[in-house]
């Protein structure tokens, strides 16, 4: 050891370690630590039964202080020497508490506090586990390495995710822009269509005008000649009427017979056609829906009633012979009908079904309380819960089926309907493809699942699900 190293370890002795000066009245106590005498006196003021160690914290039986006069003379010697760097460093880093005016020198590992000898010993901290501040310090300088890992990884991690929120940002606006200029493109269309459809409407209107007015003026001559005609006839008779009698008799019969056979036109009236205003399908939705929403609907045998028929791509189902399958309490009993394989409970799903010229189908969304062996729900036409849908009874009658019941008329008989679910706004709407228009929309609050729904009659001729290709075409 050096020379310099020797004399700050002899400047080290001969402080206190409770005010970190040089010792004034050294004593020593029970576990052999020295201090000066007001030091540990002011330290072991409040106490009794027990008085801990301000270094070691070891329990001394009695308060007790033993002069140490040899140690006084040491520290009067290591006065007279220069003051080392080590010792002026620690007395300028040393840090007093402020309500005892002594040198923080010891932690708390249970409330993470330093301490000073005074506070340690208080009863807010007699369980806890008190330890030197030097060794505290590597305890917690080594853990704290180890948690900067970690918290490294855990930035690097947080990095990455705000780099990919800032990709998707920009990704974002690039969406944005491109369908803002889709929907300027769609809408100057629009208004292009709906210029030309006004331009043609009004042609329509233009020409529909001229030739009611030609009627009309046909009409109006017509009345005129018969004004004229009855005119003439009036004046002969007056002229006849005053004549004698054989000349009077002798004209009536021509008179009667003219009279007779002088018709009044009747009155003309016009009433202008209706016109209609079809939407393209691409401002209808429609064309959106199936490119967005379009789901692969396949029908599920588990739930068909024993008379249906199922084809082998589970797309097709029509009414047959009676089928020899197991019992399931899944099936429909008391009407032909069969579910779709998938139920929906959230988004929204778009799918379409073939009717043709059958007579009789009902389509749309059913719930899983909606009964299919009770006896007074055996008519499949009736109002019922859990049933959202819309169907033909007869070759001319169109009904909304679910939870009210309506007639439909459709402007042009369907032989394609669309069926698309929103569960988001809880609705569910039927379009009638060979027109493009909308047949009826259901609002309601969906609790649960909802399963695409087929009836088919008992007449043999299928109903069948479209495939998204078809739906595109």
């Amino acid at each position: 050891m050096d020379l310099a190293a020797a004399l700050a370890d002899l400047q080290a002795e001969a402080s206190c370690p409770i005010c970190l000066g040089y010792l004034k009245n050294p004593v020593t106590i029970y576990c052999g630590h020295n201090f000066c005498l007001a030091c540990i006196s002011e330290s072991w003021k409040d106490l009794q039964g027990r008085f801990p160690c301000p270094s070691c914290h070891h329990l001394c039986p009695e308060k007790k202080f033993q002069n140490n006069f040899q140690l006084g003379s040491l520290t009067e010697m290591a006065k007279l020497l220069p003051l080392r760097r080590s010792k002026r460093k620690r007395q300028e880093d040393s840090i007093v508490c402020e309500k005892h005016k002594q040198v923080l020198t010891v932690f708390c590992q249970k409330d993470m506090e330093v301490l000073c000898p005074q506070c340690s010993f208080s009863a807010d901290h007699q369980q806890h586990y008190i330890w030197p501040i030097e060794k505290a310090a590597v305890y917690h300088r080594e853990r704290l390495e180890r948690e900067i890992e970690l918290w490294q990884e855990r930035v690097e991690q947080v990095e990455k995710v705000i780099t990919m929120q800032t990709g998707k940002s920009v990704e974002l606006k690039k969406r944005v822009e491109h369908r803002r200029e889709e929907i300027k493109s769609e809408f100057e269309q629009f208004m292009l269509f709906l210029q030309n459809e006004q331009e043609a409407v009004l042609r329509q209107l233009q020409d529909e005008e001229r030739e009611i007015l030609g009627k009309l003026n046909a009409n109006l001559a017509d009345a005129s000649d018969h004004a004229s005609a009855s005119r003439g006839l009036l004046r002969e008779i007056e002229s006849k009427y005053v004549k004698s009698e054989v000349e009077l008799l002798a004209s009536v019969k021509s008179i009667y017979h003219r009279y007779k056979n002088l018709k009044c036109p009747e009155m003309f009236s016009f009433q202008f056609k209706e016109y209609s205003y079809r939407l393209p399908p691409q401002y209808s939705g429609l064309s959106r829906i199936v490119k967005q929403f379009h789901v692969d609907v396949v029908l599920d045998p588990e739930t068909a009633h024993r008379k249906l028929i199922i084809s082998e791509d589970r797309k097709s189902v029509r009414y047959g012979n009676t089928q020899k399958l197991p019992h399931s309490p899944e099936k429909f009993y008391l009407w032909p009908a069969v579910l779709g394989a998938s139920a929906y409970s959230s988004g929204r799903q778009y799918w379409e079904v073939e009717v043709r010229n059958k007579p009789e189908w009902i389509l749309g969304v059913c719930s899983e309380a909606l009964p299919r062996r009770k006896k007074n729900h055996s008519q499949p036409f009736l109002v019922k819960d859990g049933l959202w849908g819309i169907g033909r009874c007869s070759s001319t009658r169109y009904v909304v089926v679910g939870p009210k019941k309506i007639s439909l008329l459709p402007k042009v008989l369907p032989t394609k309907i669309g069926v698309f679910l929103d569960s988001e706004m809880g609705e569910v709407s039927f379009y009638n493809l060979s027109d493009r228009s909308l047949l009826y929309t259901f609002s309601d609050y969906f609790r649960g699942a909802l399963w695409p729904y087929f009836y088919t009659g008992t007449e043999s001729r299928p109903l069948r699900i479209c495939t998204v290709t078809e739906a595109e075409g």
